[in-house]
């Protein structure tokens, strides 16, 4: 393990089967994580690269609240793609399962050939998919 990396992220939801079944599976079936474990109360998955997404059943007494992006907590996550095809990929697929794209597929001006789609989860929590060509990662730093 290098020091900082990612290890894992758990996100709390207000359904687990819907936002599994319409939301995460879906999407990180694509990404190339498996399920690993499923209970009631949470789901567990794996990244090909050992980083794990968690995401857990909210509990009683925060039924009903909403998630604010522009409040304190979760703004936005994004995962990384190797090329703009597969951008363009999740964005079929995103289509097709029906889940709300806040950005289509488009070039930003992050950084040159940053690529990237937005989309929404069923709590209204935003992700990202994005390709940045390895040579444009050096003028980040």
């Amino acid at each position: 393990m290098t020091l900082g990396t990612m290890n894992h992220l758990g996100v709390t939801v207000s359904d687990l089967t819907a936002a599994t079944e319409r939301f995460y599976a879906p999407l990180l079936g694509f990404l190339g994580y498996r399920l690993v474990e499923d209970t009631p109360e949470m789901t567990l998955w794996l990244a090909p690269g050992g980083f794990a997404f968690n995401l857990w059943q909210a509990r009683a007494e925060h039924a009903g609240k909403a998630a604010e992006r522009y409040a304190p907590g979760f703004h936005h996550f994004a995962f990384n793609a190797d090329s703009r095809e597969e951008v363009d990929g999740c964005y079929e697929l995103l289509q097709r399962e029906g889940i709300e794209i806040l950005d289509p597929p488009a070039v930003y001006d992050y950084v040159p050939g940053y690529y990237a789609l937005f989309f929404a989860d069923p709590d209204g929590l935003k992700y990202e998919l994005v390709h940045i060509p390895p040579e444009a990662l050096s003028q980040v730093s």
